[in-house]
């Protein structure tokens, strides 16, 4: 076969829908759609008969294939129910959950519930000869299926990871009848449930961060036909020191047969290799393209496997040649991509939907997510403890996003059984083997601030082992909510609301804010439930909203980045349910930030990391700090009657000002890396901060007092800047003369916008009274 022919093939069922043969479905006369509580972009564009008809496996393509989405018969029984009913009374649009409009159910699952699904399909004629495989992208939670009667194989544990049955034994030759039953305690059991909780389908006040369960079918149900030796998974390693791809073949039905695989670059082949089943080996790729998010290009792969020169089955699939490292970059530890610092601002991503819950409406929709992030300049996204369909890795592959992937939590406040245990590391390792092949993926992390956490160092160590191409977190978080950390793993993750605050690397781990800001707008009309959305600090309209996230990112720019922060994550891309912290709202209507605002903040601080400046440093001794804004340059800090102020000091001035202008440079008294200012002229009596305005007070070695007295420096425009080292990211900045603790966007009249860097900006110079 041509490679532009084969090419051709191979791509058609990602690209489009070519190739799909729509199965026979129920009658849809019965089915109604419910009302969801809000109507996102793509709400009205969802197909009854044919819902995301999109190839659903884009690393490992095959040109035929079945979509079983659409309209199934359905019930519900009691739990204890091991066969299926007798009566299917309702009806139901897969793949959508239980719980969502989308599903057409729209109603609550609870522990006592079991789901029932039933259609009939039949088999294209031109797949005789050739085995069917029934696939399933994700179930949620425990699923057994049954053909014509007969259960296929053993039942299946796991909401978030693939799974399929061959049933060409089970097939009649005509009208073929599909049942699956499905048991989903969410969180009243010890399973990964991530943030579902068994709360009400309508909107209501309460939930918190945790949200609507997703129960049942809730990923593409499909079939395709196979030669009986097949290929069942390819695992695609880069390695840019050698300019090689590392596959590993896995298949099924073997009997002594070998591999070929071929890169190309467009329908251009680059390198070609054989191997054999179950072993990597090398494919050559000269000068090698590398994937990152500024250019994302992706190879073309093809894989054939041979018994002798013939070929028996062949797959599609792709790669991105990058590399995710940690190391060593004038003296602090840093993530590096493709051996370089890049820094990775992202978001955290929980991938809910009001009227889809767990699955996006359309595949459109499902992409529209990652490219906000690009459009507001991001280049990573943490997909918080939810794992998605493979189209979406497909769509952060192709717009070039750094994926950090959480494993989903089991639930919180439970001490997870050793079944439990068992289960919940079965599945991560499942979700590994599905996703490995992501270029895009550059991260696991493991646990989130101390749910369900145990074993942390163990599991870091396993899934690092598991994985060695990718970072590993063992708990993002370890600063928060009673987490204990383990101690390994390639970054240490605080979590710091609203921050940014200051995460700094160890001598084996790279620093990353796995979690700050969640900044609050409510918008009429586009909440969840109206009147009962809450954030970690709301805003009062969206220009507050915008100079508040961008001096968020000023301060990551100009503070945490130098001094050793690699990557950070703002909570986050979409409101949802009452979480009212995004960045878009949860119906997806309304962006709520400038986004040319927001991405020139990102693009700024990723540009600095290209060239991360040194942390400021001050000098020790004696000096006096001058205003450089340039209204006041004559002007200097100095204290009168215990307050601070800044005042016109020159050779004139009296002995008294030119005492009071001038301070002493001491090791911060909170901590010596940071710097406090002593009085020249009351020794023992510091520069703080107290309710925001700036005060000489005498040092009482408490330890409040030894916080607000000490002051962190960074660089700054003609000069440093001061933030408090209590309140990471507030200035010591000078307004009408007086000294203030001023936060960027903050909602105070001495927080205001103009002039604030400069305001905040000061030129440390030889003192005035020496």
């Amino acid at each position: 076969m041509k490679l532009s022919r084969w090419f051709a093939l191979s791509l058609a069922p990602v690209l489009a829908t070519a190739g799909t043969v729509i199965a026979m479905a129920s009658p849809a006369s019965a089915w109604t759609p419910k009302t969801p509580p809000m109507t996102t972009p793509w709400t009205n564009s969802v197909s009854t008969t044919n819902p995301l008809p999109e190839y659903p496996r884009p690393q490992l393509t095959r040109t035929d294939w079945q979509n079983l989405n659409g309209i199934w018969d359905f019930a519900v029984t009691g739990s204890g129910q091991t066969s299926p009913p007798a009566t299917f009374g309702e009806q139901i649009r897969v793949p959508y959950p239980v719980e969502s409009a989308l599903s057409g159910i729209q109603r609550k699952v609870t522990e006592n519930d079991k789901l029932w699904y039933k259609r009939t399909f039949t088999i294209p004629s031109g797949w005789a000869g050739r085995r069917v495989q029934l696939n399933f992208g994700a179930v949620d939670w425990q699923s057994t299926v049954w053909v014509n009667g007969t259960q296929a194989g053993a039942v299946h544990s796991g909401g978030y990871d693939a799974f399929t049955y061959d049933i060409t034994g089970l097939l009649n030759g005509g009208t073929n009848t599909i049942i699956v039953g499905v048991y989903d305690p969410t969180d009243a059991g010890t399973q990964a449930v991530g943030k579902q909780r068994r709360n009400d389908v309508l909107p209501h006040a309460g939930g918190g961060i945790f949200y609507t369960g997703s129960s049942g079918i809730w990923q593409t149900v499909w079939l395709e036909p196979t030669p009986t030796a097949r290929i069942t998974r390819v695992d695609l390693v880069p390695n840019i020191s050698n300019n090689t791809l590392s596959v590993n073949v896995q298949g099924a039905g073997l009997s002594g047969q070998t591999v070929t695989a071929t890169v190309l670059s467009g329908t251009t082949q680059v390198g070609t290799a054989n191997g054999g089943v179950g072993s990597a080996f090398s494919v050559p790729v000269p000068n090698a393209h590398r994937w990152s998010p500024s250019d994302p290009f992706l190879y073309t792969v093809r894989v054939d496997l041979k018994s002798g020169s013939t070929v028996v089955d062949s797959v599609g699939s792709y790669a991105g040649m990058r590399s995710i490292s940690i190391g060593n970059i004038n003296g602090k530890l840093r993530i590096l991509l493709n051996g370089q610092f890049v820094f990775q601002s992202g978001t955290l991503d929980q991938g809910y939907w009001p009227d889809g819950i767990y699955t996006a409406p359309t595949d459109a929709a499902l992409r529209s997510d990652l490219q906000a992030h690009k459009d507001l300049g991001f280049n990573m996204v943490r997909k918080h403890i939810k794992v998605e369909p493979q189209r979406w890795f497909y769509a952060a592959d192709q717009l070039g996003l750094l994926v950090w992937q959480d494993m989903p939590a089991m639930p919180t406040g439970k001490n997870p059984t050793t079944a439990a245990r068992t289960q919940w590391e079965l599945e991560f390792d499942r979700i590994i083997d599905q996703h490995r092949s992501s270029p895009a993926l550059v991260m696991w992390v493991d646990q989130n601030e101390g749910w369900g956490q145990y074993d942390q160092a163990r599991i870091a160590n396993e899934v690092k082992a598991y994985d060695p191409s990718r970072l590993v977190n063992n708990m993002s978080g370890v600063n928060c909510c009673g987490s204990v950390d383990g101690g390994n793993g390639d970054v240490i993750d605080n979590h710091i609301y609203v921050g940014p605050g200051s995460t700094l690397p160890t001598a084996t781990r790279a620093a990353v804010l796995g979690e700050f800001g969640g900044l609050g707008l409510r918008v009429s009309g586009h909440e969840w439930s109206p009147g009962n959305g809450f954030s970690y600090e709301d805003q009062a309209n969206a220009a507050a909203l915008n100079n508040r996230v961008v001096g968020l990112y000023d301060q990551i720019r100009t503070g945490g980045m130098p001094a050793g922060l690699s990557a950070s994550v703002y909570t986050e891309i979409t409101d949802v349910e009452n979480e009212s912290n995004g960045f878009l709202t949860y119906d997806r209507q309304v962006v709520k930030v400038d986004a040319a605002r927001v991405r020139a903040a990102n693009q700024a601080l990723i540009n600095a990391s290209t060239n991360p400046p040194p942390p400021a440093t001050l000098p020790s001794g004696y000096h006096s700090f001058r205003v450089v804004t340039p209204c006041c340059t004559t002007r200097y800090i100095r204290h009168q009657n215990s307050l601070g102020y800044t005042e016109v000091v020159d050779a004139n001035s009296s002995a008294l000002l030119k005492q009071d202008a001038t301070w002493r440079i001491v090791p911060g008294l909170a901590d010596s890396t940071c710097y406090s200012f002593e009085s020249r002229n009351y020794p023992g009596q510091y520069l703080r901060h107290q309710a925001f305005r700036i005060r000489k007070d005498a040092n009482d070695n408490s330890a409040l007092f030894k916080a607000d007295a000490t002051w962190c420096a960074q660089q700054g425009t003609g000069g440093v800047r001061l933030t408090a080292w209590n309140f990471p990211g507030q200035f010591l900045r000078h307004r009408a003369s007086e000294l203030w603790l001023a936060t960027p966007g903050g909602p105070n009249a001495w927080d205001n916008p103009t002039s604030f860097t400069e305001d905040t900006t000061w030129s440390v110079e030889n003192p005035w009274a020496p």
